[in-house]
């Protein structure tokens, strides 16, 4: 199974949904990229995982042109930008989906409101990301039924 999570930088959202879709299952290869990568992963995302116990500090952001010609199971976009703007892949992509969330690198205001802002995105990220997994993923490793669906 691969997963490629996308977001405009590939700086905090995309690289929490990382994070989290690899802390539930480790035999996922999980992948994330940006549109527009910035040069290093947010500090205050790397932070905000560190309190889940899960780190992402070794993470880098990635182009997505890097991905475009392999095989994926799902393409998984977290911002409208990438959503908006994700290529053509030339690689099998089996399912595109797109799960939104606010970017909470761009609050302002005190400390205390913008660890707010992250804690919040990164638990509506832990939250989808499981749901996805449990719905998706797991529903695909369940074995099929051999009555056709009728039991």
């Amino acid at each position: 199974m691969k997963v490629l999570i996308l977001c405009t930088g590939n700086s905090c959202r995309s690289q929490m949904a990382h994070g989290f879709l690899q802390s539930f299952d480790h035999t996922i290869e999980v992948y994330s990229g940006g549109t527009e990568p910035a040069a290093q992963v947010n500090a205050k995302a790397v932070e905000m995982m560190k309190e889940v116990r899960i780190d992402i500090s070794s993470h880098v952001p990635t182009h997505v042109n890097t991905y475009l010609d392999q095989e994926w199971d799902y393409v998984i976009t977290v911002c409208g930008g990438a959503n908006e703007n994700c290529p053509t892949f030339s690689g099998k992509v089996g399912k595109r989906l797109h799960i939104g969330f606010d970017d909470p690198s761009h609050a302002t205001g005190t400390p205390e409101f913008i660890d707010s802002e992250f804690r919040r995105v990164r638990d509506e990220i832990r939250k989808s990301f499981a749901r996805f997994y449990i719905t998706e993923i797991r529903k695909e490793a369940l074995p099929q039924c051999s009555c056709g669906g009728n039991c």
